[in-house]
C-alpha cells in the first residue's frame, strides 16, 4: 500500500490566435523589426497552448479549499456501496456490508486477481517457482481477527508458520525471535485469502481490472467513472486504497476532510527482489532451530527481510529449488525510487545487485561468492507501508457519504486493514439503518492527527515480541 504526490492541472493559458492570424501577427513584428513605418510594434504572442504545468503546493491548496459536499437526499431503502480497491481492507469492507445486507461493487486494479499486498507470484516455467512478493505472513492479536483466522485454519487456507524465524546481523550472526503469538502464512501463498474474504452471496460485485479516475457528485448519487467511461451511480463510496492514485481522486470530489487526511499520511517506498536458487543458500545454522526461514536483517541498507518461500510452503518436498523474497530497508527504497510503472532497466539492474551484494553482507559471505540466481525479479512497492497513523479504525465524511479504510489508519499488518474494512463496514451500515437523521453523529476520523508508526521495514506484527522502530520522515506543512 511511497510518499504520494498531488498533481493537479495548473490553470490553462488562453488559446492563442488562429493558424492565419499568426502568420500576419509574425509578418507584422518581422518589418517592425526592419524598422518599416515606425509603428508600435505588436504586442507578444501568449505562449501556445502546451502540456500544462503543475504545482504540488498550489495542488493541495485547492483540493483543501473544496467545496464540501453535502447530500440531503433520503437514504435509500436498497443503497449501493462502491467500495474502490480490492486489497484486504476493501473486501473486508464489502464483506462486513454484506453481512448486514448492503449491495457493493468493489473495483480493483489487479489484473492476475485481488489481494493488492496479498500477493503470491507463481512462475510456470519448467518448475513451478512459488513467491510470497508483498505479505510475508501475519499474527492475530483481535479477537474479531482470530476468529477469522481460525475458519481459514479450519478451511485449510491457513496454518501456523513453525518455522524458524529471527534477526540476522551482517555478517551472519542469527537469533531466533520468539513470539507471544502464532505467526501465520496462507497455505498456497497469500492471495488465496482475498477470495476467502469474500462471502459467496450475491450482494458484492466484483469488476477488475478497472481504475476508477473521477468522482462525481450528481442528484444526490456518487458516479464513478474510469477514463470518462461511466462506471454506475452509488448511494456510497469507499477509499481502500491510498498514494498518490487516491490522492488525485479525491482532490477534485467534493470531499475536502478526507482529502486532508489522506495527504498527511506519509508512505514508505520498498524494494522486492525475488530470486530462485538451484542450489540451497549457505544459510547459518542454529543449533536448536536448524536452518532460519525468515530474517529480520540488521546493519544491511539494501536488505531488510529475507524468508525461504519454499521451505515455508513447501517443507515436505526437497526436491524444489529454493525461491528466496527479499526486502530492501525504507531508507533504500527511498534513495532508490522511480515511477514504479515504468521501471527504467538501469535501475533495475543496480537494485538486483546491491539486493544481492546484501543477501552475501547479511550471510557472511565474501563479495562475488553467492550463486547466481537463475530468476529474479525486481519490483518496486512504491506505496508500500504507512510511516504515521490517525489510530482510528476508520474514517467517515457522513455529509459526503463517504469513507476511508486501510491499515495505515491504525498500523501497517493485514490484522489492521482487515479491522478497518470491517470497521468502516459496519459503521456505514450503521448510518443506512439511520435514514441519514442525524449525520453529524456519523462523522468520524475527519480531524484526528497522525502519529508516528513503530515496527519493521516489511510492517507490524502484534504479539511478535521483536519490533524495529521506523523514523518518520518529515512532514510536509502548509499554511493554508
Amino acid at each position: 500500500m511511497p510518499p504520494s504526490l498531488l498533481l493537479h492541472r495548473a490553470p490553462c493559458a488562453r488559446p492563442g490566435p488562429a493558424p492565419r492570424a499568426a502568420s500576419r501577427l509574425s509578418a507584422s513584428v518581422v518589418s517592425a523589426a526592419n524598422g518599416a513605418g515606425g509603428s508600435r510594434p505588436p504586442k507578444p504572442r501568449p505562449p501556445p497552448r502546451g502540456k500544462p504545468r503543475f504545482s504540488r503546493q498550489s495542488a493541495i491548496r485547492k483540493s483543501f479549499q473544496q467545496e464540501q459536499v453535502v447530500f440531503s437526499t433520503p437514504v435509500p431503502a436498497d443503497p449501493t456501496v462502491a467500495v474502490i480497491g480490492g486489497g484486504a481492507s476493501g473486501l473486508a469492507c464489502a464483506s462486513a456490508l454484506a453481512a448486514r445486507g448492503v449491495r457493493s461493487v468493489v473495483f480493483d486494479t489487479g489484473k492476475h486477481g485481488l489481494g493488492g499486498r496479498l500477493a503470491t507470484r507463481a512462475v510456470h516455467e519448467e518448475r513451478r517457482l512459488v513467491f510470497d512478493h508483498a505479505a510475508q505472513f501475519f499474527t492475530a492479536s483481535d479477537e474479531r481477527f482470530r476468529k477469522l483466522v481460525d475458519e481459514w485454519v479450519d478451511r485449510g487456507l491457513v496454518r501456523e508458520w513453525r518455522g524458524s524465524v529471527g534477526e540476522l546481523q551482517a555478517g551472519g550472526q542469527f537469533t531466533p525471535t520468539p513470539s507471544s503469538t502464532p505467526r501465520y502464512i496462507g497455505v498456497n501463498g497469500m492471495r488465496p485469502l482475498a477470495d476467502a474474504l469474500l462471502p459467496e452471496n450475491d450482494l458484492i460485485k466484483v469488476i477488475r481490472p478497472s481504475w476508477i479516475s473521477k468522482l462525481e457528485p450528481f442528484n444526490g448519487l456518487w458516479r464513478l467513472f474510469e477514463n470518462e467511461k461511466p462506471q454506475g451511480q452509488y448511494d456510497a463510496i469507499v477509499i481502500a486504497h491510498n498514494g498518490k492514485c487516491a490522492n488525485r481522486l479525491l482532490s477534485t470530489s467534493g470531499l475536502p476532510q478526507l482529502t486532508k487526511q489522506m495527504k498527511r499520511l506519509d508512505l514508505s517506498s520498498v524494494w522486492a527482489l525475488l530470486a530462485a536458487f538451484e542450489d540451497p543458500l549457505p544459510i547459518p545454522h542454529n543449533s536448536s532451530h536448524g536452518a532460519f526461514e525468515g530474517a529480520f536483517v540488521r546493519d544491511v541498507d539494501s536488505l531488510s527481510w529475507m524468508a525461504n518461500n519454499t521451505r515455508k510452503l513447501f517443507p515436505l518436498e526437497t526436491d524444489r529449488p529454493e525461491c528466496w523474497t527479499f526486502f530492501s530497508t525504507a531508507s533504500y527504497g527511498r534513495k532508490n525510487k522511480v515511477p514504479q510503472e515504468n521501471i527504467p532497466n538501469a535501475t533495475a539492474e543496480k537494485v538486483k545487485r546491491e539486493m544481492l551484494g546484501g543477501v552475501e553482507l547479511a550471510l557472511g559471505l565474501s563479495t562475488g561468492s553467492l550463486q547466481l540466481p537463475f530468476y529474479t525479479r525486481v519490483q518496486l512497492w512504491g506505496a508500500a507501508l504507512p510511516m504515521n497513523t490517525p489510530g482510528v479504525p476508520c474514517i467517515f465524511d457522513p455529509q459526503g457519504r463517504a469513507g476511508i479504510c486501510g491499515d495505515w489508519l491504525t498500523g501497517s499488518s493485514i490484522e489492521a486493514a482487515v479491522l478497518s474494512g470491517m470497521s468502516l463496514g459496519d459503521h456505514v451500515a450503521d448510518y443506512f439503518a439511520s435514514h441519514g437523521e442525524r449525520p453529524e453523529e456519523f462523522a468520524i476520523g475527519l480531524d484526528d492527527s497522525l502519529i508516528r508508526v513503530e515496527g519493521h521495514d516489511i510492517g507490524q506484527f502484534p504479539g511478535l515480541d521483536s519490533q524495529k522502530p521506523q523514523v518518520a520522515e518529515p512532514q510536509l506543512t502548509l499554511s493554508i
